[in-house]
């Protein structure tokens, strides 16, 4: 079989491997459709410190059941369309024992930590393969993603009260808007493309700006009378973002930090006192997550091809992955197809 491996920096190839077998408890999936996340962008760059050395990357999936070993419950059967759930927890340490496997302290990720899903076949136990009734192999490759945004709105607590103001509107931010705007919640998406924004439009933002072009504060103020969004997540993962998360939160408002930004933040410490902020971490995604993601998926209302900037065979991968260097802005998802 075919995988993908980053043997170093600025370097991906394609090589042979044997396939692999499901053991006991275990379940051998026929890989579809992976897509490249912004982890894989930073190992590919040599930017990731997580990411093991020469890993196989990608762990957003859609696959197909291929076998199952022993002990497998009949819920998963062969032929099954699934997505994967691709975080390691270790069931005993303090994130783990409170009932949040997903910031669990030794979790290897699927394409980070561990070699990842860029291959024809791998084995995974039964645990981390979940279903996907009536969504199309590739959408599968979606769900993830998505499920990490819709995460950060949990964290947040959500309601159809709030005004939510969502920092960038990548796969991460666009499941952010996807969940805010189902939970009734106004929605104001802030980036620096215009595209990117006219989709965060038809997923249900309310309003956008373009902070390139427009003054934030001053959108911010006529868009809330004064009183700021009660709501903002940060999804970019910059100085300026996450100190303006800080500056137009509203009073007793939640900042949700997803993004990781490369350089330390300086903030103004007295408004978190002033403004008693509540700041959340949002981590990953819960299996809750995932099904959400799922049955808004399974409405068809959802426009994934947009979400799709292209779809390369595994040989074209490295070329894919230099052009996304290039024009990081302009790249919602690349998915490699495994078919």
């Amino acid at each position: 079989m075919r995988q993908i491996r980053i043997p170093e920096q600025g370097k991906m190839i394609v090589e042979e491997a044997q396939k692999p077998q499901a053991g006991q408890g275990e379940v051998l999936l026929k890989i579809g459709y992976v897509g490249f996340c912004g982890s894989d962008l930073n190992t590919f760059l040599g930017r990731n410190l997580m990411a093991k050395e020469a890993v196989i990357p990608g762990h957003e999936i859609g696959a197909t059941i291929e076998s199952v070993g022993p002990d497998v419950p009949d819920i998963l059967k062969p032929g099954m369309t699934v997505t994967v759930n691709p975080y390691t927890n270790c069931g005993h340490c303090a994130a783990c024992r409170s009932g949040h496997p997903n910031a669990c302290e030794f979790n290897e990720t699927l394409g980070v930590q561990r070699d990842g899903a860029m291959r024809d076949y791998m084995v995974l136990p039964w645990t981390k393969v979940i279903p996907a009734p009536g969504i199309a192999l590739r959408d599968c490759a979606l769900i993830e993603p998505m499920s990490v945004g819709f995460h950060a709105v949990s964290r947040a607590k959500v309601t159809d009260s709030d005004t939510v103001l969502v920092f960038g509107c990548g796969m991460i931010g666009v499941g952010a808007i996807v969940r805010a705007s189902l939970r009734g919640a106004t929605v104001i998406a802030v980036d620096l493309d215009n595209e990117k924004l006219a989709l965060a439009k038809r997923l249900g933002a309310s309003y956008t700006i373009n902070s390139k072009e427009q003054d934030l504060h001053t959108e911010l103020t006529g868009l809330t009378n004064g009183l700021g969004p009660t709501v903002v997540v940060e999804a970019v993962g910059s100085v300026p973002t996450y100190q303006a998360a800080i500056d137009e939160v509203a009073f007793s408002g939640r900042v949700v930090c997803i993004g990781y930004s490369k350089n330390d933040v300086t903030f103004h410490t007295g408004l978190f006192v002033k403004k008693e902020i509540n700041i959340h971490g949002s981590r990953n995604a819960m299996p809750s997550d995932f099904e959400a993601v799922i049955r808004y998926l399974q409405r068809g209302t959802c426009p994934k091809d947009e979400l799709i900037s292209a779809v390369v065979k595994p040989e074209e991968a490295l070329a894919a992955m230099q052009k996304w260097v290039e024009a990081p802005g302009k790249v919602f998802r690349i998915l490699v197809e495994f078919n």
